[in-house]
């Protein structure tokens, strides 16, 4: 009787990891297809504004599935340093929403890249923090330093996605 009700115990947790999984990842692609959209509207900084409250929503709804406490100014703070830590990538989306203000050229260079580089940013943002809460860590305990590398790893997958995602929609 124990050991079916052991490996019954062990299956229940192995579906409910499997759901979680799912979820999360459903969780962070919604909030690209967001980013993506955010990366369309033709305002310069508006879009990165807009962003800004896409990436901070996925980490405040990543720290409720974790049992993390959120704190807005915090995840800010973290989400800039975090971006900012992987420079190339960084640069990449305050520009793309900076070159809408050339008529015309600028505005259909912006369209093509902001919303790819928005999603990319999102996807890498969602899974850094993903990993980081899965170890145990909180807001206090992430240094952006030693994740920039996951970051830009993940920035890279994520770019691949929201072209899929893209095209798609």
């Amino acid at each position: 009787m124990t050991d079916k009700s052991t490996k019954k115990n062990f299956l229940e947790n192995e579906i409910e990891s499997e759901i979680s999984k799912k979820d999360i990842d459903k969780l962070i692609r919604n909030h690209v297809i967001g980013s993506i959209g955010v990366g369309l509207i033709p305002f310069p900084w508006l879009d990165f504004l807009g962003l800004t409250g896409v990436q901070i929503n996925l980490v405040r709804k990543l720290a409720k599935i974790y049992d993390i406490p959120f704190f807005q100014d915090k995840v800010k703070n973290l989400i800039s340093s975090l971006v900012g830590s992987a420079l190339p990538t960084s640069i990449g989306t305050p520009f793309a929403s900076l070159v809408k203000t050339i008529p015309i050229a600028g505005q259909s260079l912006g369209i093509i890249t902001m919303p790819i580089l928005s999603g990319a940013s999102t996807y890498a943002l969602g899974k850094v923090f993903v990993r980081h809460f899965a170890a145990g860590g909180t807001f206090l305990t992430l240094d952006p330093d030693k994740v920039k590398d996951y970051y830009y790893e993940m920035f890279k997958e994520g770019k691949l996605l929201a072209v899929k995602v893209k095209k798609n929609d």
